[in-house]
């Protein structure tokens, strides 16, 4: 399969020209196995090389927490500290649209986090982000077609809360309403309790359907497009929202109607959910439902087809952030090239090469991303949570 040429949708003419996104300077300290590191990265591109569990993911997960306030991996918060330390640190200087602006993120051994803009406390999320994207591609993100609901909603969140940054908020908001109405469902309460919280999972599910759909209507299209130029397959691609427990003509309702709706739906399930002490409806229900033709491709597409389908998904958030903000996202790829069969992975290069975004890559073999990186590129060997300066691998013959 050739690349796609240049005048393709792929690699947007105007994306060199834009005021982009730069990471200037990371610091991390105790975080994971690193316990201290400097980089200042290429503006093009940065390649950390070595082999599985010498640090190369830890430190795409320092950037990715830093840039998000999300774990890329960690199901807490703690397991992000250095083994014997009592706090991790992640700290970053950027150049958003020609200013210069630092960031830093603190976690305490307790499971806390605290937020630095620079050097003073954050007053809110969104004064933290204040223009700062990331696009993460992992191995785990390719598996997501054939896994189960959770991962496909999370590989949607990640787009939502890139599109929209007070989804983090949202959708903390409204996981915290849920565990507690999960919460006294397992312990019999009476309904009177029970109804407080549906108003606020109604209220707040809502806007995260919204929100949802919202991002879909923007880059489904993009991705759709994209998997016609890779997959190499006549059937077409579809991305679409599938709400659970709703007829699909109240999809498209307003944000109040699908308020009412969720709050009724959480009314008539009760006795379902009261059985299996779970609230049964809700955005933590839904589905991301990808197709080929008119199947689902969790049944029925290949294995490279499958992660194709994941290629275009990524290819097209970093499009819809660059339409939608103005500039391009950083670019997290963790040794994705190795799980690539050999002609996707030339596209995504190639890709990378011409977009004009600052990619950060993980890599056990260099020579796979090789056509990734300028002759400006920075080349980093990572070995037992030590990360020091490389030299790129030798041109095949």
């Amino acid at each position: 399969m050739a690349a796609p040429d240049a005048d393709e949708h792929w690699a947007p003419p105007s994306a060199r020209s834009q005021p982009h996104l730069r990471l200037l300077a990371l610091a991390v300290r105790d975080f994971r196995n690193l316990e201290r590191v400097e980089v200042e990265p290429s503006p093009d591109a940065t390649v950390a090389a070595g082999q599985n569990g010498q640090g190369k993911t830890n430190l795409l997960e320092a950037l990715y927490y830093l840039a998000t306030l999300k774990p890329l991996r960690a199901a807490r918060l703690a397991e992000l500290i250095r083994f014997g330390a009592d706090q991790a640190r992640v700290e970053g200087r950027f150049l958003i649209r020609g200013a210069e602006r630092a960031i830093a993120v603190e976690v305490s051994s307790a499971g806390t986090r605290q937020a630095y803009v620079d050097g003073k406390r954050a007053e809110s999320l969104e004064d933290y982000f204040g223009g700062v994207s990331v696009v993460a591609f992992t191995p785990d993100d390719l598996a997501v077609v054939k896994g189960a609901p959770e991962g496909r909603r999370a590989l949607l969140d990640r787009a939502v809360f890139n599109r929209f940054p007070s989804f983090l908020k949202e959708s903390r908001d409204y996981s915290r309403a849920l565990k507690s109405r999960n919460r006294l469902l397992r312990d019999s309460a009476p309904d009177a309790y029970l109804s407080a919280y549906d108003e606020t999972l109604a209220r707040l599910g809502a806007r995260i359907w919204m929100r949802r759909r919202q991002l879909l209507c923007e880059l489904a299209p993009l991705a759709e497009k994209a998997f016609a130029a890779i997959g190499r397959i006549d059937s077409p691609a579809r991305y679409r929202y599938s709400l659970a427990r709703l007829h699909p003509e109240e999809h498209s309702l307003p944000e109040p109607q699908l308020c009412t709706r969720l709050g009724e739906a959480l009314r008539a399930r009760l006795p379902h959910d009261r059985d299996r002490a779970f609230t049964s409806v809700g955005p933590h229900a839904d589905d991301l439902a990808i197709e080929l033709g008119d199947q689902r491709a969790r049944a029925f597409a290949s294995q490279g087809q499958q992660r194709a389908l994941v290629l275009a998904w990524k290819i097209a958030e970093v499009e819809n952030l660059l339409s939608s903000l103005g500039y391009l996202p950083l670019l997290l790829l963790d040794d994705v090239s190795s799980e690539l069969d050999p002609d996707r992975n030339a596209f995504l290069m190639d890709y990378l090469a011409r977009c004009g975004a600052q990619c950060f890559l993980t890599t056990t073999e260099p020579a796979l991303v090789r056509r990734a990186a300028s002759p400006s590129a920075r080349w980093l060997s990572v070995r037992a949570g030590t990360v020091s300066p490389s030299h790129p691998p030798a041109s095949q013959p």
